[in-house]
């Protein structure tokens, strides 16, 4: 078992030990599915749809029959497998399209002839789904080893585009499972699982993961190849959850997608851009009440010394969270994205009459304040700033409008729970004294 869990440590769902590049060229190419109507046209629905057709981005699916495809798209646009049927369109005599949504699509998934099949060349297919694509997906049962069509097909395409990412969903986990056993929980294919997660996989399962992951890591290119193993079944299948690995998949695209295509799918009702998030609240939350409450002590410099190591701590627990090591890079980077002059205006529009600019261990930030109310909001909108900025970190991004604007959103709205705690204690405090007078 050791020797397997080796063999996995570290790619999943993450990069192989070729680990590549984004493909920045990616959301360059341009699609043949469509036309772009007249400037006369410019105003009406079919322009609008016309255009949305040819634009949204392209997830080119490729794999062998029954290997996943479309539990893929229903688990990412919640769509029906009826909706996913009568919605493909052919755009080849053995290639289709399916949009989503139909009308004025943000996104199009590129569905070739299953692999493997008799008397199928996929070569013509390849070559037009190669100038539609903006991301290549390819799907595989997790314990089917026979998988020589498409590491040929994925072959050919990085030997012309060396560049090109790759994501491989390895499907249909449950397959490995003994009989009646369910998902194992928490997911232990990430490199951050528990020892005793990994412990629990089938060693049947483990070995035929690796075994996939060796053979596709001979591909040709220095694209990243990712891998994320995925159960994706129907809720009355009895085997919760339903949309097992979901999150993984979800980052493995992200972490490699074009802007284009990561603003798509930040738009499916399927997907969380950042399945961390929910977690990392309550780390957030307990560690601004922490904050609170040392802020109680008599004394105020201990009330500061005691925010700022709140801080400390909270940040290096969403680090852990996140994967991400704290270092003079990252502090650097989140207090540039916060910016000093974002933090004196939003002090100023709240009237909080001191902040200390300090960030733990380095850089400026506001830090312990004048009161338990303010000590209580700056802890959380840095957290929450935090908590964006490792997300892009981990995506390999940096977004600083959106951290200064989630630093800014974050302490408005924990001065506003403050606000309103002090409303429902002073309410208690009347109440208790009009009881206490009746009696």
């Amino acid at each position: 078992m050791s020797t397997w869990a080796a063999a996995l440590k570290g790619v999943l769902p993450g990069l192989t030990g070729r680990a590549g590049r984004r493909n920045s060229q990616a959301g360059n190419a341009q699609t043949n599915t469509g036309q772009k109507n007249g400037e006369a046209q410019a105003g009406s629905a079919e322009w609008t749809e016309a255009t949305a057709q040819t634009y949204a981005p392209v997830v080119w699916l490729i794999g062998k029959v029954q290997s996943g495809k479309t539990s893929v798209i229903r688990a990412i646009t919640q769509s029906t497998d009826a909706e996913i049927g009568n919605g493909f369109r052919a755009c080849t005599q053995t290639s289709s399209i399916y949009a989503f949504p139909s009308e004025a699509p943000v996104i199009r998934f590129l569905d070739t002839r299953g692999l493997g099949e008799a008397n199928y060349d996929p070569s013509d297919d390849l070559a037009v789904s190669e100038g539609a694509a903006h991301l290549i997906l390819a799907t595989m049962r997790a314990m089917d080893s026979n998988q020589d069509g498409l590491f040929a097909a994925l072959s050919k395409v990085r030997a012309r585009h060396p560049d090109w990412p790759i994501v491989i969903a390895q499907t249909s986990l449950h397959d490995g499972y003994a009989t009646g056993d369910g998902h194992i929980e928490p997911y232990p294919f990430e490199p951050n699982a528990p020892p005793e997660a990994i412990a629990r996989i089938p060693p049947d399962l483990m070995r035929s993961l690796a075994y996939q992951r060796t053979m596709f890591d001979k591909l040709p290119g220095r694209g990243a190849l990712l891998f994320a193993p995925v159960d994706l079944t129907h809720p009355g299948d009895g085997l919760p959850p339903a949309d097992y690995g979901l999150d993984a998949l979800t980052e493995a695209l992200a972490m490699v997608a074009p802007f284009a295509l990561l603003t798509a799918l930040s738009a499916m009702p399927g997907i969380r851009t950042d399945p961390r998030e929910h977690t990392a609240d309550p780390i957030v939350m307990g560690h601004a009440m922490a904050a609170a409450g040392g802020d109680l002590v008599p004394i105020p410099v201990a009330g500061a010394i005691a925010a700022t190591t709140i801080q400390a701590r909270m940040l290096s627990q969403l680090g852990q969270h996140y994967g991400i090591t704290w270092d003079k890079r990252a502090y650097a980077e989140l207090t540039a994205a916060i910016g000093a002059g974002t933090l004196a205006r939003v002090a100023t529009g709240l009237g909080v009459r001191q902040l200390a600019k300090f960030l733990p261990v380095y850089g400026q930030t506001a830090g312990a304040a004048a009161s338990a109310a303010a000590s209580f909001a700056i802890t959380y909108a840095l957290g929450k700033a935090a908590v964006r900025y490792l997300h892009g970190r981990r995506l390999g991004t940096m977004d600083r409008g959106g951290i200064a604007e989630a630093y800014q959103r974050a302490l408005r709205d924990a001065f506003s729970m403050a606000k309103r705690q002090r409303m429902s204690e002073r309410e208690s405090k009347v109440g208790e004294r009009q009881d206490g007078s009746r009696s």
